[in-house]
């Protein structure tokens, strides 16, 4: 099916990106052109509200006939000199793979030539981790996990041990996470250091990508998953994949658990009641512990929102779309909350034309997914619950809680709120309660 006519998804570098920019220390770098490098910038910022910098090997026309290896040398060795990075993560474009350029094979050449610089050079080289992310093979939620796989492949050896956090009983888990807010990974880590074990989250862009107010300009920005904690998930009990499994060949947590043998786990993305109790239900299985009591209260004040709402929400039917992760877990929350979902787009294969056709018989009550979806939403005269990524038209978006008994609760309101306030209006009188 064609996504030519107004495509639900974004490119596969980008995902790869926002994983670079959830790494200390990291610095991303697309091998094409400074095109495909602002397109990211644009999009990372707009929905941030960060500063984003993303390098490029900066392809011109005699790059796309004679290939790019001279311009990724000399693009690698600009971002150590301005950058003094521990960490280089590249991403490929369409036009470095449509080319044929092997960048692995680059990599290999330039650290020999590297090394021979080192001698006289006092800058240290960095780690350094190439994910294969051209957009035709995949959408930005693929590169996002292309780019996990690639530096667990290259950071996580069977030396890990000696990187592990000794702050907490000897327990290590890794939760691998989805495309999610930054807010999401702060709850994250709220829940699994409840359970006081050590633990490696990654990406980790809470930091990174939605921090505070700098007095100077901080090339790198505090924050992200330190080398060390990313080393030791091969000493891991087990590891948590938020989302539905990718390709094993190319999939961190299926790598750790054929190199290493740290059994994983896939669960859905803890949105609703159920997908939540299954991820704190994992934890338990992987630590050995019980769900701290302070999740368990959470749990009960949801159950009773579900009360005092569910009359609001009950019988409406909804049109879902975006990440496959997202909507296979929202497609389950929806259904707990009472509400239809009469039409679910996974961004990979229906675009926004496509939806409305499916949609305009069906007398939707609204629709819920990112901003892009706000010409849909005109469309057909219903209301837009925006979360997930990107949300461009309104302040916060990197702060949508959308994980866990808090974020279900904050998602269940939103949506009830937004069913209230397109009744209100449509009344010539108006009410002041409910």
């Amino acid at each position: 099916m064609s996504t030519t006519r107004n495509a639900c998804k974004l490119c596969s570098p980008l995902g790869a990106c926002i994983v670079m920019r959830g790494i200390e220390g990291c610095v991303p770098l697309i091998h094409g052109s400074q095109g495909c490098a602002t397109y990211i910038r644009r999009y990372g910022i707009s929905h941030f509200r960060e500063p984003i910098d993303i390098a490029s090997s900066n392809f011109v026309e005699a790059t796309a006939i004679f290939g790019g290896r001279d311009n990724l040398f000399r693009a690698i060795d600009n971002v150590i000199k301005q950058y003094q990075p521990a960490v280089i993560g590249i991403t490929s474009t369409c036009l470095s793979e449509t080319i044929g350029d092997d960048v692995k094979r680059y990599l290999h050449e330039y650290k020999v030539v590297r090394t021979k610089k080192s001698a006289s050079n006092d800058v240290a080289t960095p780690i350094i981790f190439y994910a294969s992310t051209p957009s035709y093979r995949g959408t930005h939620i693929v590169g996002f996990h292309e780019a996990i796989n690639s530096v667990i492949e290259t950071v996580a050896t069977s030396s890990g041990t000696e990187f592990a956090n000794g702050n907490f009983e000897d327990v290590r888990i890794n939760l691998i996470s989805g495309f999610v807010s930054a807010a999401d990974l702060r709850e994250l880590h709220e829940i699994l250091s409840s359970y006081g074990v050590c633990y490696t989250l990654l990406p980790d862009y809470s930091e990174t990508l939605d921090g505070g107010v700098w007095e100077e300009y901080q090339r790198l920005p505090a924050g992200g998953t330190p080398l060390r904690a990313i080393a030791a998930m091969s000493n891991a009990r087990g590891t948590i994949y938020l989302g539905n499994a990718f390709n094993k060949d190319r999939n961190g947590a299926f790598y750790l658990q054929s190199k290493f043998g740290v059994q994983m786990c896939a669960v859905n993305l803890p949105i609703g009641i159920e997908n939540t109790d299954r991820f704190f239900e994992t934890i338990n299985m992987m630590t050995g512990k019980t769900m701290p009591e302070k999740w368990a209260v959470e749990r009960r004040r949801l159950i009773d929102a579900y009360f005092d709402g569910h009359k609001y929400c009950s019988g409406k039917g909804a049109v879902l779309y975006g990440d496959i992760d997202f909507v296979t877990a929202m497609r389950g929350f929806l259904s707990e909350i009472g509400v239809r979902v009469l039409v679910a787009a996974d961004g990979a294969e229906v675009d926004f034309v496509t939806m409305l056709e499916m949609a305009a018989d069906k007398k939707p009550d609204f629709v819920i997914g990112n901003s892009k979806g706000i010409y849909l939403a005109r469309e057909l005269n219903i209301p837009l619950v925006r979360c997930s990524f990107p949300i461009h038209d309104r302040i916060g978006g990197q702060r949508i809680l959308h994980l866990g008994y808090r974020g279900t609760l904050n998602l269940f309101e939103r949506i009830c709120n937004v069913i209230l306030e397109k009744n209100q209006n449509s009344m010539q009188s108006g009410w002041t309660y409910v």
